[in-house]
């Protein structure tokens, strides 16, 4: 046998400890969710902890030698620090579960280390602290990402300070018991917070948001209205999913057929749904002392500490590589994820002996998926149609060429046929009876908008909306393409046809309020399949001047139009198309208003 393989318990622990930063699946994620790649928790949430109430401070039970066992410890502090109140509310209420990568993804942006008290739970369960120091930088993480990520008016922020501070006092007495040393109750430098002066107070968040909440709340409106709210994701969410009951009720749009309809909630294709189920079933094996038998094949060894692995093994991967393929609709079918997961077990039954706990999991589990991609196979393609009848597609082949989501188009304009309507579709499917449908995001044109007579736009501007509406594939007319402004005057995608139309969008359009709101992250107004591609591009031998020009609808203003005015509407035709025509008024500027002038 290689010595190589003797390794196999160290590269087991390596492998499970990386494990640690995984998200922990919230309760209410829905089972097929690929981005649920955490387990269940291991223990209920601090309030059901029997152990917590009455409790004075954190110490452990000690054993015969005066020291307390260090996971009771770190299961007694961590208990204490989850039911420790202020003003009748658990301070770490907001800090249990990590939010839900799909409703929050620029949490996972700017929080480089997400964790939450599951996760913390899950390491002590399965012993996978190496010091009580590891657990001490823990709880300090889930402070600072709180801190880092909520604005200082936020109560969750003054939460993650008060908690912060009675983990201190809490490490303090440890150590004057001589139940840890001072090393050990030392809190880690994690990092500088953000300037207090970018974080304005909490009656300004609309507005200071108001470019980013169309997304948000579109994406809100497709959560379940069961969603954890009090995790940290939550709390932040909360305030914008009151403002939609808001705006919903507006009188200025009662008109059904021309309200703003909220982005599509995230749906899988057949072949998606059969290797998200194949992953699931792999979590589900477990060995004779209950724990899950993938556990070793989540993250691959770490390098520095099991460096021989990367000399073994030729082609390393692990689950969460499979993971994030999957994610990322990689994996053209079933049988195209199956290799890689045999390649996963292939590699640990190579480096591990073969009487190892790591080579017999990796026995077992190739068994099973074969076993399940086999059961998958045999699911006929109408299983996974949604309650409504649609069954999603990877494309549809319309003209003579695929249509995907992701690609801009040109839609059929019954107000104007001249005008297409500019989308980027989100959405495929075909529904029972064979008729195929896009769902699209509509680019207004800025005649189609209400907005102050002086405001100027650039030539072939255009402006997302909150409208996500369906259509047949038969009114699909043409390829476009939206360029995000900061690229517009750089170049050209490389290879899109000279003879078709290119935009470009500086703003978000909010249709209920009539503001325009720059937009500060073009990778927030894509569908989540294409945030991570880019597209190549010719470039301008030196970048070109962009131009402003004024208002196309300048001369709609009326003769006695004044400040005090109410605003205009636009006016409507077609119930599934922009308005046929947009207005223009002469009421003050507002202050978060873009374009009013040119530059």
């Amino acid at each position: 046998m290689s010595s190589r393989r003797a390794n196999a318990p160290e590269v087991r622990e390596s492998i499970e400890a990386k494990t640690a930063s995984v998200d922990v699946e919230m309760k209410d994620t829905p089972d097929d969710d690929i981005d649920a790649e955490g387990d269940p928790d291991v223990d209920m949430d601090a309030e059901g902890d029997e152990d917590a109430e009455g409790e004075e401070d954190a110490e452990g039970e000690v054993d015969d030698e005066g020291r307390p066992d260090m996971y009771r410890l770190i299961h007694n502090l961590s208990t204490y620090l989850c039911s420790v109140q202020d003003d009748g509310e658990q301070l770490a209420a907001g800090f249990q579960r990590i939010p839900n990568r799909r409703t929050l993804p620029d949490y996972f942006e700017i929080i480089a280390e997400p964790i939450a008290f599951s996760t913390i739970r899950g390491k002590t369960q399965k012993k996978q602290y190496g010091s009580f120091a590891e657990f001490v930088k823990d709880v300090a993480q889930i402070c600072h990402n709180a801190q880092v990520y909520n604005r200082p008016s936020a109560p969750i922020f003054g939460a993650a300070v008060r908690l912060r501070e009675i983990l201190v006092q809490e490490l303090k007495k440890l150590v004057e018991k001589g139940h840890i040393n001072a090393n050990d109750a030392q809190l880690p430098d994690l990092g500088e917070l953000p300037p207090a002066e970018e974080s304005p107070p909490a009656e300004d968040d609309e507005e200071d948001e108001e470019d980013e909440e169309e997304e948000d709340e579109e994406e809100d409106e497709d959560e379940d209205e069961d969603d954890d709210s009090d995790d940290e994701g939550g709390r932040r969410r909360g305030r914008r999913r009151r403002g939609v009951g808001r705006r919903d009720q507006d009188k200025d749009y009662e008109d059904d057929s021309h309200k703003r309809r909220g982005r599509p909630p995230s749906v899988l294709t057949p072949n998606e749904a059969r290797i998200a189920s194949l992953l699931k079933g792999l979590r589900k094996p477990k060995d004779a002392a209950g724990n899950l038998l993938v556990h070793p094949f989540e993250k691959l060894p770490d390098k520095a500490a099991v460096p021989d692995y990367y000399t073994t093994i030729l082609n390393p991967i692990a689950l969460d590589n499979i993971k994030k393929k999957a994610k990322r609709k990689k994996y053209q079918s079933i049988d195209h994820v199956l290799q890689d997961l045999n390649l996963m077990f292939e590699n640990a039954k190579r480096y591990n002996e073969d009487d190892s706990e790591v080579y017999k999991a990796a026995v077992e589990l190739q068994k099973e998926a074969v076993f399940l991609a086999e059961q998958e196979k045999a699911k006929p393609d109408d299983d996974f149609r949604d309650e409504d009848g649609k069954l999603p597609l990877a494309e549809i082949q319309h003209n003579g060429q695929a249509w995907k989501v992701g690609d801009w188009v040109h839609i059929r304009n019954p107000n104007d046929l001249a005008k297409p309507t500019v989308a980027q579709i989100y959405r495929t499917w075909q529904d029972r009876a064979g008729q195929r449908w896009i769902n699209a995001c509509w680019y207004y044109r800025p005649e189609q908008t209400v907005h102050r007579y002086e405001k100027h736009f650039f030539e072939h501007e255009v402006v997302k909306t909150g409208q996500y509406r369906d259509h047949q594939i038969e009114e699909v007319l043409d390829r476009c393409f939206v360029m995000f402004v900061t690229r517009f005057n750089k170049g050209r995608p490389r290879g899109f046809p000279l003879d078709k139309e290119i935009y470009v969008c500086e703003s978000r359009y909010n249709e209920e309020k009539f503001t325009f709101n720059k937009i500060k992250t073009w990778a927030s107004c894509v569908p989540d399949e294409v945030r991570d591609k880019d597209y190549e591009m010719d470039l301008f031998d030196v970048p070109r001047r962009m131009k402003k020009i004024p208002s196309p609808i300048k001369h709609l203003l009326r003769d006695d139009a004044k400040e005090t005015d109410e605003l205009p509407k636009p006016t409507w035709g077609s119930p599934n198309a922009p308005p046929i025509v947009g207005a223009v008024h002469r009421r003050k500027r507002e202050a978060n208003v873009t374009n009013e002038r040119p530059a």
